[in-house]
């Protein structure tokens, strides 16, 4: 999916005078893993809000909610796993 693209302070790129676009699937991903719930305020049951579970011994409603959010936002999800503390998630639209 091309969009306009965002640094990870959430900024807008500008490319010669204009809003840099691109392939905007990991950045999709990103934004739906670490906002917070009603963060687009159009439809605010969407994203995980991933620090809420940083605590959190059981990472099985992680894993749930991940997985949940990125069906519903139209992707395939083939795998999500914790792995080497990481959060690895194998999905595509």
């Amino acid at each position: 999916m091309k969009d306009f693209l965002l640094d990870f302070e959430n900024k807008r790129l500008f490319e010669n005078g204009d809003i840099r676009t691109g392939e905007s699937d990991n950045q999709n991903k990103h934004l739906l893993i670490v906002s917070e719930k009603a963060s687009f305020k159009e439809f605010p049951a969407t994203c995980v809000g991933a620090a809420n579970y940083l605590e959190s011994e059981d990472v099985s409603g992680l894993l749930r909610e991940v997985r949940s959010q990125f069906t519903a936002d139209g992707m395939t999800v083939n795998k999500v796993l914790i792995e080497d503390g990481k959060l690895k998630v194998d999905a595509d639209y």
